[in-house]
């Protein structure tokens, strides 16, 4: 907030239960054998988005950088840093596929991604139940 890379918006449950349904969706889309590599690491990473995102969005903020999303883990779901570390090299990947064209990943990339947001969307799950 300091720093102006998160903005507080009024929680909308509505909005945080479309992003966990986007997640489980893109998540699903990830695990299919028949998407070439990069489709299904481009799903794991947009579902790990939506999912950050909703936790973010549960706590009453907002952000317009992705990477802060996935920073703020530790704060809205106090994951360790070496969990949401891997979701910030994920983006990374990403972002050398989006905006140079280059995106060199592995089949043990999209499953630990995998499995990392069905972590992800779990502990969001547990957040909102409360």
């Amino acid at each position: 907030m300091r720093i102006g890379q998160l903005k507080a918006e009024p929680r909308n449950a509505q909005e945080v239960t479309r992003m966990l349904a986007m997640a489980r969706t893109r998540l699903s889309d990830a695990k299919l054998s028949n998407l070439s590599l990069e489709g299904r690491f481009t799903s794991a990473y947009n579902a790990a988005h939506a999912a950050a995102l909703a936790a973010l969005r549960w706590h009453g903020y907002r952000s317009e950088n992705r990477y802060t999303v996935f920073q703020c883990l530790t704060h809205t779901l106090g994951w360790p840093a070496n969990r949401w570390r891997v979701l910030d090299a994920a983006h990374q990947k990403r972002n050398l596929a989006e905006y140079e064209g280059y995106l060199d990943i592995e089949e043990s990339t999209v499953a630990e991604m995998c499995a990392l947001v069905q972590s992800l969307i779990a502990d969001v799950q547990d957040l909102i139940a409360k």
